[in-house]
């Protein structure tokens, strides 16, 4: 996977203009995730204005607009329908640093084995055609919405979920059907928490909240990058101790995956973030993810301090 990418932004199609690059390396400075958008170095005249008054926003959101949670998830996926190269680069940046010093250690056959099985996983992209991938995303829509008929797998249905679009296959490209397994697997193995999450019901809520379904991609690519599972076998501290963790139970992963999500929403709750906060808050959440898997003695997924989050 390539993991070069533009930082997240938030971008309202509404008129642009032309500015000099000097008045845009001023703003980059001002916002990080600031884009410079095309050669041209167009930029949005409105977004400059939202972006100076985000912290007096009066804008209401509700779980029902979809128009409103398409526009949110343009801040996360806005590329993700086009090339997966884009994916991960806030976190290669961050990364190269921890990775300078790499650890070698035997595997045994159990976590070799686990191990392969797991990277095999991260090899199978989204396919909308396959049955199985069809039905896997079907059970997700049950899962979340138990009493709402799913009208079909290209409906604005999948907007009040967090998608990009009517279609959510589209945003599997940036990650691959190990996402979609991800989320399927959150739902069935710990509901409540699942629920909780999918419709916001703890604490004081920003006024445009993180799109669900799309934070949950980012996640799961988090990490594959964090615990270095694209390598042939992980060589950072955290990682290696992650593939001990997988040799005792094969669903560490998937578990971790949950983990991570219940750590993102109350990173999230924790730093009264917003939509423009959402780098800074999956960083935060990778870090404090770092420091427990780098704990001497985690011997099982459980034995994580952030597990008692579920």
């Amino acid at each position: 996977m390539d993991s070069s990418f533009p930082p997240f932004c938030f971008q309202l199609k509404r008129k642009q203009t032309l500015v000099p690059d000097c008045t845009l390396m001023r703003l980059r400075k001002r916002k990080r995730c600031f884009p410079s958008c095309s050669s041209l170095r167009k930029v949005d005249e409105d977004e400059i204005y939202w972006r100076h008054r985000k912290e007096d926003e009066e804008l209401e959101w509700t779980p029902n607009s979809t128009h409103l949670i398409s526009q949110l998830t343009q801040c996360f996926t806005n590329a993700m329908v086009g090339s997966r190269s884009w994916i991960g680069g806030l976190f290669h940046r961050t990364s190269t640093k921890r990775n300078d010093k790499f650890v070698d250690y035997p595997l045994s056959p159990a976590e070799e084995e686990k191990l392969q099985r797991l990277q095999e996983r991260l090899q199978v992209p989204y396919d909308e055609t396959r049955p199985d991938h069809q039905e896997s995303l079907r059970a997700l829509w049950h899962c979340s919405f138990p009493n709402v008929s799913l009208e079909g797998l290209i409906s604005d249905q999948w907007k009040d979920m967090g998608w990009q679009g009517p279609n959510p296959s589209t945003d599997f490209r940036g990650c691959g059907f190990i996402s979609l397994e991800n989320l399927l697997f959150f739902a069935r193995k710990y509901p409540a928490s699942f629920h909780r999450l999918l419709l916001k019901k703890d604490g004081k809520r920003a006024t445009w909240e993180y799109p669900f379904a799309v934070a949950g991609i980012n996640i799961s690519y988090m990490l594959i990058q964090m615990l270095d599972l694209c390598s042939e076998k992980p060589r950072c501290l955290p990682g290696t101790n992650f593939v001990k963790l997988l040799g005792e139970n094969e669903e560490a992963f998937d578990i971790l995956y949950c983990i991570a999500f219940e750590m993102m929403d109350a990173q999230w709750l924790a730093m009264h973030a917003s939509y423009m906060d959402f780098n800074d808050v999956l960083q935060a959440t990778r870090n404090q993810l770092e420091r427990e898997l780098s704990l001497e003695d985690i011997n099982k997924i459980q034995d994580l301090p952030a597990y008692n989050l579920l």
